[in-house]
């Protein structure tokens, strides 16, 4: 299967940090695989483990232009020598960006529909229409979320217990899958907060919904923030963007505009707000997602 880089946690200290009497440690899984980075390699983990065990040859997924899971999928099924689909959201556009470009170049072929038929993604009859389209494959979920990416997820969890001591584990939430999954590995321990990088308020509940669906207990050691989305998903101001150069060049270690970047922001807004209890720990993940950089312009 993919080989995965196992790296130390990094502690990093700011005047802000010193101030509040608060221990903050980043774990860098951005550089848990040269592309297949972040929360992708433990969601895609067991979905890959289950395609090659059944004897499929071929991958199908769904995102949109600019899919961390997309990039993700098709370079775990180019580096396994299986064939792989990408049902992508919305037009063609010429010429394609950088993860587009990417994942062509992996071997992924891409089939582009409306947001109309998109929306229909997790339909039967749809899901039937793609088989007789493009023959058998082995389905796996926008952003790959399912009972395997929660297993997966769940075990990182599990190891995160065993690697270090915290009292919080900070970390990005898309469509929930990941935060779900650590949720059941922790089993109740420590606290556990998403930073939505998404408008709306429907994520705690589906969170919950999947934590529920995996594990058949209600966790309660769990929060979505909702504050940080900056105006929705892959929505950027100046002042993330400058946050982003300003915490790279203290620290070195590069921000996604999408994901990470809002996480870490309210990280720090929730230190300067006295949110985290004085000489506390406080674990951030880092999901991965740089390729999303290309072409931001910043």
């Amino acid at each position: 299967m993919l080989n995965y880089s196992e790296k130390p946690l990094l502690e990093f200290v700011t005047e802000l940090v010193k101030a509040r009497g608060i221990k903050l440690l980043v774990k860098r899984e951005d550089l848990n695989h040269p592309f297949v980075s972040g929360n992708k390699w433990w969601k895609l983990k067991y979905n890959l483990e289950q395609a090659v065990t059944r004897g499929y040859q071929t991958l199908l997924t769904f995102g949109g232009a600019y899919s961390n899971h997309i990039y993700s999928t098709a370079a775990a099924a180019h580096e396994l020598g299986l064939k792989s689909i990408g049902i992508i959201r919305g037009e063609e556009t010429l010429p394609l960006n950088s993860t587009l470009s990417f994942v062509k170049e992996a071997g992924m072929k891409l089939h582009y529909i409306s947001r109309d038929d998109y929306k229909r993604k997790s339909e039967e009859v749809f899901i039937n229409d793609l088989r007789e389209r493009f023959g058998d494959f082995y389905l796996i979920p926008e952003g790959g979320t399912n009972e395997f990416a929660l297993k997966g997820c769940a075990e990182f969890g599990e190891g995160l217990i065993k690697e270090t001591d915290f009292d919080y584990l900070c970390l990005p939430v898309g469509t929930g899958g990941t935060i779900a999954g650590i949720i059941c590995g922790l089993k109740g321990q420590k606290e556990v907060i998403g930073f939505s990088s998404l408008k709306g308020s429907f994520l705690k509940d589906e969170v919950a919904q999947l934590v529920f669906n995996y594990s058949n207990i209600n966790y309660s050691n769990w929060k979505i923030e909702e504050a940080y989305h900056f105006g929705g998903y892959a929505k950027l101001t100046e002042e993330l963007i400058n946050f982003i150069k300003d915490f790279e060049k203290k620290n070195a270690i590069p921000l996604d505009q999408i994901y990470t970047a809002k996480m870490f922001y309210g990280v720090f807004d929730l230190i300067a707000q006295n949110y985290f209890k004085e000489g506390s720990t406080i674990l951030l993940l880092h999901t991965g997602g740089l390729q999303g950089r290309a072409g931001a312009n910043f």
